[in-house]
Parts: structure tokens; sequence; C-alpha cells
């Protein structure tokens, strides 16, 4: 496959003709050309500084596809005068390291150091990994991975602390705009597009340069070139792209944090955005109703329990209805817990105590609350002096249910919101009573 902007550094041409990709045909012939990435690449960017120094420090670059991973590194290579090698962890295996490593050594005999490029580095395994470190600690290679995926799940915690990591920006519309003018400048000829199918292109490549320029270059060979075509004639030409998303990966935790996050922040325009973005890609629906399910109890909670009742029935419809019918009920879940009275207290609840728990091994329950069904049991205490509840005045005994050898704890603190607000008016009732019939 073609690299965004071509297969070959800046400073060999040979090879590009007429006939080339128009990814090839129109790479650039310096950092300074690369678009998109000026964070990185400029002068005050990382890799900007290291260039202006003369010395590269290994780095992993992190981005979505088709936003000039390959092409950075092949550029960094020539602009500091290093010699250039690349493996592709697809199809690269151990007997590939060792070749790439050995010519690595023989190169550093003649006094030049080596970039090694390994494209797609995510996929090596934890052993393979850990084979670059002695060779990148020895300065034998300089690396340069590149990876779609988060370092932080899919790289070697040893491997990370060899390198920084450098994360490459989807592209935005103006990079892409660049792109297209480029495209045209090489072929001459304005692409046969209206205006509003021309920003459409732009909007159908979802930040990915190279998918943005094969359109393009499609366009270019087989578009009449008589009309512009408007956005309709346009798709019908054109095959349709999939949203960038992998139900496993990245971007899968990245969407449901959103949706979680905008939900939590009352905010149900947004909150609707994430949950089409991830149905649209393919997400599983029952798979995002759990997450608000989870949501409606940890973020919610006891501030509107309806939003436990909602996310529940919003499963019942769904399984009867199925989808795209019953995508309505998740919908609807979402939008309830969006708008709800939000409270964590429950959540927190649940941590405290669980870490109590933890902390108090255990501790038997007080005499006056465990049940007495024998003789014996009475007589060593079960059960003396318990209070029936129902007996007291205004159904409340202000009895201790803690362990003897420990204080009460104040587990669950309600907030102000919701109908915790009225629980925390009961609570602070009942507690009233439990300290005036102390003092009794």
């Amino acid at each position: 496959m073609s690299d965004l902007f071509g297969d070959t550094p800046a400073n060999t041409p040979q090879g590009i003709s007429a006939n080339s990709p128009l990814a090839d045909r129109i790479r650039p012939q310096s950092l300074a050309e690369v678009v998109g990435q000026e964070h990185l690449t400029g002068p005050d960017g990382a890799i900007g500084r290291m260039v202006a120094a003369g010395r590269l420090s290994s780095m992993i670059l992190w981005g979505p596809p088709g936003t000039g991973k390959t092409s950075i590194a092949r550029l960094l290579a020539d602009a500091v005068g290093m010699h250039y090698m690349a493996v592709s962890a697809v199809f690269s295996g151990v007997a590939d390291l060792k070749k790439a490593f050995a010519e690595a050594e023989q190169v550093a005999r003649t006094g030049k150091a080596t970039l090694l490029f390994v494209d797609e580095i995510h996929r090596f395994n934890r052993a393979q990994q850990d084979g670059f470190l002695p060779f990148v600690e020895r300065g034998i290679v300089t690396l340069v991975g590149a990876t779609t995926e988060n370092p932080s799940f899919e790289l070697n915690a040893a491997l990370l602390s060899r390198a920084q990591v450098l994360v490459l920006k989807r592209l935005d519309d103006a990079a892409l705009a660049k792109l297209l003018d480029r495209a045209e400048t090489v072929e001459g000829k304005p692409l046969p597009l209206t205006d509003d199918a021309r920003a459409a292109l732009v909007a159908s490549a979802d930040g990915d340069g190279r998918f943005l320029l094969n359109q393009a270059e499609t366009l270019f060979a087989i578009a009449p070139p008589d009309k512009p075509l408007d956005p309709q004639a346009m798709a019908a030409l054109l095959h349709r792209r999939m949203p960038v998303y992998d139900k496993d990966r990245e971007g899968h935790y990245n969407l449901i944090s959103a949706l979680h996050k905008s939900m939590r922040g009352s905010d149900p325009q947004a909150a609707l955005y994430w949950l089409a973005r991830m149905l649209v890609a393919g997400e599983e629906p029952l798979y995002v109703l759990r997450r608000i399910t989870r949501f409606a109890v940890e973020d919610v909670g006891l501030a509107d329990p309806r939003a436990l009742e909602q996310c529940i029935a919003a499963k019942d419809a769904f399984e009867f209805l199925g989808s795209p019918e019953g995508e309505l009920a998740i919908v609807q879940a979402c939008l309830y817990c969006a708008t709800a009275p939000k409270s964590n207290a429950a959540y927190k609840a649940q941590k405290a105590a669980w870490r109590l728990a933890k902390e108090t091994g255990s501790l038997m329950p007080p005499a006056n609350i465990l049940n007495a069904p024998t003789k014996l049991m009475k007589d060593i205490g079960y059960g003396k002096d318990y209070a029936y509840d129902h007996d007291a005045d205004e159904g409340f005994s202000g009895a201790n249910y803690w362990p003897e050898e420990m204080q009460p704890a104040e587990l669950y603190k309600p907030v102000e919101r919701g109908l915790e607000a009225k629980i925390a008016e009961r609570l602070a009732y009942w507690e009233g009573l439990r300290r005036e019939r102390k003092r009794k």
C-alpha cells in the first residue's frame, strides 16, 4: 500500500512517473511540507527541534490512518542524514528483525546512524518488542514506530520508557484542502466538483489524507469533465466510507468515554451525538445500553431511581422490537439519564463500604441483632434486648447495628439534588431521633 505521500525518501524521486499513484506524486519534499502536523514538525514542535539539533531520539508516532506517519519517518532520516530502514509488523517476523539489526550494526561501523522505521509496531508481541531494547540502548538504531492504537495498551512499558510518544492529529479540513490543491496542481486541472461536492468530499475523508487522495484520483480518472458533479452525483460515483471505529480498540473507548461524560455533564445534545456515532459505526446496541445502565446507577443513582427503570425498560423494548426500531428506546434512556439530576453518592458509598469491609475483617454483628433459633444461642445473648422497630414510636428504635468493636461510619452521603435531597432530610431526621433516644 502506498504511503500518504509516497514510498521513497524525498531525495530519491526515481520511480515516480505520471503513472504513479497520486499520493506518490504529491508527497512532500521536506518536513515543512507535511500538512496537519505543524505542532510536531514546526520550529517549536518536538520533531522540528530534534531536526534543528541534528539529533533524533527514538519515538512512537501515534495517530489515525492517513495522517503522514510513514512520510514523517522517511523525511526524518533524510533531514538528519541517517541510513533509513523499514519493516512492517504485519509482514515481518523474528528473522526479518535480526536481519535489520545486523544491517544496522554494519552501517554503524561506517560511522553512520540508522533510523529503523517499524510500521504497525503494536502488532509485534511483547517478546518481539523486547528484542528492540538492546539495539536502542546501544544506539545501533533510532527506533521510529508507527501505530494507530493507544501505545499505553499495546506497547511494553520498557519500550515506552525509551521512546517519546508523539501524537499525530486527524487531518482537519484546512489540511485536507491543501492536499486537494496539490493534487489539482499535479494533475494540471481542477477537480470536476461543485463547491458543495468538494466540501462533501473533504468531510467524507474523516481526517484520512490517503483516503481523500485515492478518492480524488478516482474522480480525476472517471468523472465526466464537461459538468461538475454535485454531492449526490459524486456519492453515486464513489463508494461510501465507513466511520473509523474499532469496536475493541482506541476508537471504541474514546467514544464510550465521550458518551458517559456528556451524560454526566447533563448535555443531552452531545450525549445523543456520541450515541449516534457509536451505533452508526456498528457498535452492538446492547453494549451501549449496558454502559448507559451503568451510568444510571453510578451518576444518577437515588437522585432519580427511575433512570435505572428507564434503562431496564429500554433493554426489554430493544429485545422486543429489534433493530433499528428498538434503538429509539436506547435514545430515550440516554436522554433521560442526561437530563436527570445527578448523584454519585451511591457509587462513593459502595467504594467506601468495600474499603471498610476489607479493613475490619471478620467482626461479628452486635448480639442484639443476631437470630437465636436455639436455647443455647439465647443463653449466650443472641437477640437479647433486640428492639423491634415497628413497635417503637415513629417506627424507629435508634438501636445500634454496628459491630461493638468499631464506631458507626457514614458511608452514604446523599446530595442535595433530586430525590436524594428528600433522603438527606429523612436521614437527618432519624439521626436526630437516634441522638435523642441515646440521651434518654
